[in-house]
């Protein structure tokens, strides 16, 4: 039993970084901003936006993974 709660646990994980990885990716490919050269550049503006970027793919998942 725990070690299909385990696996179960791993391979949702799994999911989760995956559909991660895809919704940056996207959200790159349809964005012509080239946010980490702004915020290397020192664009505060750039950073939050990316972070909210994050933060709301993040919850997305969250929400479809646990529902």
């Amino acid at each position: 039993m725990v070690m299909q709660q385990l696996a179960a646990t791993v391979g949702w994980s799994f999911v989760g970084v995956v559909l991660f990885y895809l919704g940056i990716r996207l959200f790159d490919l349809l964005d012509p901003i080239d946010y980490q050269a702004e915020i290397r550049n020192g664009n505060m503006a750039a950073g939050v936006i990316l972070a909210a970027v994050v933060v709301s793919i993040a919850t997305i998942i969250i929400s479809v993974i646990v529902f």
